[in-house]
């Protein structure tokens, strides 16, 4: 089976959100895009973590029901995070999936910097696609 790879599929279109951005900031960038979460990256590109939806949805009840202090997204974000290479074969990446993975990971290159984004959706239409 002559599947593409995952650069082909991948979104480039991601929340550029920083370890230092208070939650709710990071929440604004988040919700412009198509995505339910993000890579967290540092100043160079370098992957830090992941904050996802779920993650900012916690810390803004917080923060809007019971006055607590705003957090940043280093203190809530996921420091160990699964990525992907952009050359990376779609058909096992779809596979590692179906486990108990993540949703989306974020795509990374050799230097560790973010180039994209690869979800479920991503990879589910691209199967669709081979399918006819």
């Amino acid at each position: 089976m002559d599947l593409p790879i995952i650069e082909s599929c991948m979104s480039k279109e991601f929340a550029t959100i920083k370890p230092e951005m208070p939650v709710a900031e990071a929440s604004r960038h988040l919700i412009k895009k198509p995505l339910f979460g993000g890579p967290v990256i540092n100043d160079d590109g370098t992957l830090a973590g992941w904050i996802s939806e779920q993650d900012c949805l916690k810390v803004t009840i917080q923060v809007v029901y019971l006055n607590q202090r705003v957090a940043t997204v280093s203190e809530i974000m996921s420091k160990e995070v699964l990525t992907v290479k952009a050359d990376d074969d779609l058909l096992s990446i779809a596979q590692q999936m179906l486990d108990a993975k993540p949703k989306a990971y974020p795509v990374v290159n050799n230097k560790n910097k973010v180039i994209g984004v690869i979800t479920r959706r991503h990879l589910l239409d691209q199967l669709v696609q081979h399918i006819g």
